[in-house]
């Protein structure tokens, strides 16, 4: 596996992975870092093809395994504090921004937490956690989880008793991707879990309704899309955040035919292109404004 790696301790003594992808040599002065927030269940590692695009765009690639995933220690699916994960990625940001643009990239559970992150700064007061970034882009956030009433009954019932009991997620490998080279891969893989905790799966509802309450207030120039044919998370719950997020900052695009892996699907080109396509146009349009007055 290429990229350089490394750790970072969090206060509640728990070890995060790092890993860093340079931007290509012969790419040019880097413009900046694409911080990827990884999803349930998986890991960073899992991102070196879309990193290795990136790289060859002129972007520097960083970031970590969430607690609990991957070489991160942790119990596996778990998330400790319900701030934990949004605690962890700024030290993590912190820790590898650099010069240039910092944007961040979330996928699923991932994409939840960036665009939670990015909500802080929506308010007065904010956590100590919050921190200011270029720009975000969301591949299938998992901001409507789809869960059933028997589900939403058994999670009122299990987290106040049981929050920290580990039990499958109910996701299938196959619902990842049309492409059964990646569902292979994924399966075979022996740093993906699909382990979740009550915990956990509350933290994920309750921030992904705080992401939509704060939508219509939105300000980050931000890349949204998501997998029409995921069974992972609802599709709804992407399109009901495009629908609210104003336009001038929000490009938001669905792919109907794809599964929830878009960066890992027969289509992954076009996908792709439409974000290399936004990281430059923003990045232009960065350029183009007037320097900010003293």
């Amino acid at each position: 596996m290429q990229g350089d790696t490394g750790s970072l301790h969090t206060p509640d003594g728990l070890t995060l992975h790092l890993r860093r992808w340079p931007a290509a040599a012969n790419a040019g002065a880097a413009r900046g870092t694409v911080q990827i927030v990884h999803g349930l269940g998986e890991h960073l590692g899992r991102y070196e093809a879309l990193a290795q695009r990136l790289n060859a765009a002129g972007w520097h690639v960083a970031g970590h395994d969430q607690r609990g995933h991957g070489r991160s220690t942790g119990p596996r699916g778990d998330v400790g504090q319900p701030q934990a994960l949004l605690s962890d990625l700024s030290a993590v940001m912190d820790h590898l921004r650099g010069a240039g643009r910092h944007i961040l990239l979330g996928h699923s559970m991932g994409g939840l937490i960036a665009a939670r992150f990015v909500a802080e700064n929506l308010v007065p007061n904010a956590r100590r956690w919050a921190r200011e970034v270029d720009g975000l882009v969301l591949s299938s956030p998992a901001l409507h989880l789809g869960l059933s009433l028997p589900q939403r009954a058994l999670l009122r019932l299990l987290k106040p008793l049981m929050p920290a009991l580990r039990v499958g997620n109910g996701l299938q490998p196959a619902w990842i991707s049309r492409s059964a080279e990646v569902v292979r891969a994924y399966t075979a893989d022996p740093l993906v879990h699909d382990r979740i905790t009550p915990r956990l799966l509350r933290t994920m509802v309750d921030e992904g309704r705080l992401v939509q309450r704060r939508a219509a207030r939105w300000r980050t120039p931000t890349l949204l899309m998501w997998a029409g044919a995921d069974l992972c998370v609802r599709p709804a719950g992407a399109a009901a955040f495009a629908a609210s997020a104003p336009r001038e900052v929000l490009t938001a695009q669905a792919w109907p035919e794809l599964f929830h892996e878009i960066f890992n699907e027969p289509e992954r080109e076009q996908v792709l292109t439409q974000l290399l396509q936004w990281l430059q146009r923003d990045q232009r349009d960065q350029r183009d404004q007037p320097p900010a007055q003293a």
